[in-house]
């Protein structure tokens, strides 16, 4: 019994190490620089074109909801790449996008599998 123990919690431990389980959501909300939504703690952009040079002079862009939670768009690959290029077209916009959803330790980041900007 006392070397089951350690095989439980080594089972345990490995489980937790394990990559999140991702789920599917949509998000309505506004893709912005990733510092204003923190360092301006923003509603919405400022305007698209300041957005579209912060995403041009390197930043990430996100996805503010409107609840005011912030997604990280990642890719679904290692090694990762970058996501403003399928963001760039709707910067300053709000949009309805919908992927998976992987959250860890407070941060919520998302595979965005389909997005559009809102009429």
């Amino acid at each position: 019994m006392k070397r089951l123990v350690p095989a439980v919690a080594l089972l345990s431990l490995a489980g937790a190490l394990a990559k999140p389980a991702d789920a599917p959501v949509t998000v309505k909300g506004y893709v912005l620089d990733s510092a204003c939504a923190f360092r301006k703690a923003l509603d919405k952009p400022i305007s698209r074109e300041c957005a579209l040079a912060c995403a041009k002079a390197g930043s990430p862009l996100v996805i503010l909801a409107e609840d005011g939670t912030i997604y990280w768009p990642i890719a679904d690959s290692t090694p990762a790449s970058g996501q403003n290029a399928k963001l760039l077209p709707f910067a300053g916009q709000k949009v309805t996008a919908s992927g998976n959803l992987y959250d860890r330790g407070g941060s919520k980041a998302m595979v965005v599998e389909k997005i559009a900007a809102q009429k």
